[in-house]
């Protein structure tokens, strides 16, 4: 149970805390500055404590995830996300010695990240180049991957959740072509980096989620999210079969994903079958299903997963695979991703214009299926 963000998180990373005791409500903002004026930090990641040297660790299976989030000051470039990891409870403590979870140690993603400056009890210093854009930054010679489950990739013009298959089981060091960075290896490493993702906009729909009242969901109000990680038994020994997401504003009105066509079926969640047909349709080289599907996913939930709450932006690829179109110029099935201009999210432009922004998470609830929703009983929920 996290007790609540000192005062050295709140003034050197913009980590807040707020509301009453018992579940987490956690403002993340993006830019903290010194006195003077000067960028502190930019951006965080946070993770959900056991206690001050475990992660805690969620299994998934024939069990929901409700959350309240607040991304009304994202704009274009931006990224207020949760998800979860298949990280070590430890951080890798026990595998690797030295520090582990008490420190932030052990992360990893389906992006096999360069960045992090210690991966597997080591400085990642072999190789380190500073990055040019990001003084906070670098690429180093290893990189961390691991299974991940995105419930919430979003700012205030686009939204997606996604999930993301490894070969390797657990949080593993890569280097090299496993690593699949960006580039020509991109498809060549242990994880799918891609993912398979249900993107309304990327879908052709155009009116779910966006700014005001002329979609289906207004960013610029609250949103209740429910994820639901559903058993082709109902149970919490079967097999992991669909990933659905729906949601609730105003007076408790649940909005749900409509049926979308592709490749010729209809489908509102993800599932193998759905995935299976968005690939056929896009053609971006994602292999999702090649790295074990659903299949990677429930390996991942079984073993545990850990929380994971972020505000960043994109030193890569300016958020255009959120939020804008995607290779620029595309015309390409899938390319559309949101009405951000391809000029967007650059992020010297981006910490800039946005420094002030920041995303809310709050009235976090996990339990069996049916009892977190905001217009259910929460019987048997968790507030976490």
């Amino acid at each position: 149970m996290i007790e609540g963000a000192d005062e050295e998180y709140t003034a050197t990373y913009g980590v807040e805390t707020y509301g009453a005791p018992g579940g987490i409500h956690m403002k993340l903002n993006f830019v903290t500055k010194e006195l003077n004026g000067k960028k502190l930090n930019v951006g965080s990641r946070t993770f959900l404590m056991e206690d001050d040297h475990s992660y805690k660790l969620f299994h998934l299976k024939n069990r929901e995830f409700t959350y309240t989030v607040d991304a009304a000051t994202l704009d274009c470039g931006l990224n207020g996300a949760l998800y979860f990891v298949q990280m070590d409870a430890d951080g890798g403590k026990s595998k690797y010695g030295n520090a582990g979870a008490e420190l932030g140690l052990g992360y990893c993603d389906a992006e096999c990240p360069h960045n992090l400056k210690f991966i597997n009890g080591e400085a990642n210093i072999q190789d380190w180049v500073p990055s040019q854009t990001d003084s906070h930054a670098g690429f180093g010679k290893y990189g961390s991957c691991c299974t991940e489950i995105n419930l919430w990739d979003a700012n205030r013009m686009a939204s997606a959740y996604t999930m993301r298959a490894c070969s390797a089981e657990g949080q593993t060091r890569c280097e090299g072509i496993d690593c699949g960075d960006y580039g020509p290896d991109r498809f060549n490493g242990m994880c799918d980096a891609n993912g398979c993702d249900l993107q309304p906009h990327r879908l052709g729909v155009h009116d779910f989620f966006g700014p005001g009242s002329d979609f289906q969901i207004d960013s610029t109000q609250p949103v209740h999210v429910t994820t639901q990680f559903i058993t082709d038994d109902g149970t919490d020994t079967g097999k992991l079969v669909e990933v659905k997401q729906f949601y609730s504003q105003q007076h408790g009105k649940f909005v749900e994903h409509p049926g979308y066509t592709v490749n010729g079926q209809t489908h509102s969640s993800i599932t193998d079958a759905y995935c299976g047909d968005w690939i056929a349709t896009i053609q971006d080289g994602t292999n999702f299903l090649e790295k074990g599907g659903l299949d990677a996913v429930e390996t991942a939930i079984d073993a545990g997963v850990v929380l994971v709450m972020s505000i960043w932006d994109d030193h890569y690829a300016n958020m255009l695979w959120l939020d804008s179109t995607y290779p620029a110029g595309s015309s390409d099935p899938g390319a559309f991703r949101g009405n951000c201009g391809t000029d967007t999210g650059l992020p010297e432009n981006v910490e800039r214009e946005q420094a002030g922004a920041y995303v809310k998470f709050s009235d976090l609830k996990f339990g069996p299926i049916g009892s977190t929703t905001i217009a259910q009983s929460v019987g048997g929920a968790v507030v976490v």
